[in-house]
């Protein structure tokens, strides 16, 4: 079977498998947590996603995967990580709200630029140019793209309430 499909069907049996998850486990789980609570466990699985640097390792991956998909993704998921860190510590105030939106964002992005990236160089077509690095793109990757369509749905689903100083200050 051709490398592309090969690689197509990994990430599809990521994606589903862990859609089935998110749907049985990991949504019930989040949907009864109070806000901005819920929120939480999503934000430490992407303070994770500094295993992207992988992507720029020598002996992780061949030295002939390309840079220019290489550097973003690396980079790019270290970013995610530390904007993930962010939010987790400043999630109970108005600017952790902000902060998280800013992370789900621009991590959602950043994934789907990955795809675009390895599309663009023909990687489906080069699974070897990953090395180990490719079932972070099989495996990693999927949990990744369903945990950060939960926290959209959560973001846009829940009003978060965090207290006002002036409320704070009058207790």
């Amino acid at each position: 079977m051709p490398s592309p499909v090969l690689f197509g069907i990994s990430v599809a049996f990521g994606l589903t498998a862990w859609g089935v998850a998110a749907w049985h486990y990991i949504w019930p789980a989040l949907r009864e947590r109070p806000s901005p609570e819920n929120l939480k466990p999503i934000l430490l699985l992407h303070a994770f996603r500094f295993l992207g640097l992988a992507f720029v390792l020598p002996g992780v991956v061949s030295p002939e995967l390309p840079a220019a998909f290489a550097q973003p993704v690396a980079y790019g998921d270290l970013i995610t990580a530390t904007l993930a860190l962010l939010a987790l510590v400043t999630l109970r105030t108005r600017n952790g709200v902000v902060a998280t939106w800013v992370f789900n964002i621009f991590g959602t992005a950043d994934l789907l630029f990955a795809f675009y990236q390895g599309s663009r160089i023909s990687l489906p077509g080069s699974p070897g140019l990953l090395g180990a690095g490719y079932f972070i793109l099989a495996a990693y990757v999927p949990l990744l793209l369903i945990t950060h369509g939960l926290a959209f749905r959560i973001l846009l689903r829940t009003k978060v309430v965090v207290p006002s100083r002036n409320k704070l200050s009058a207790t």
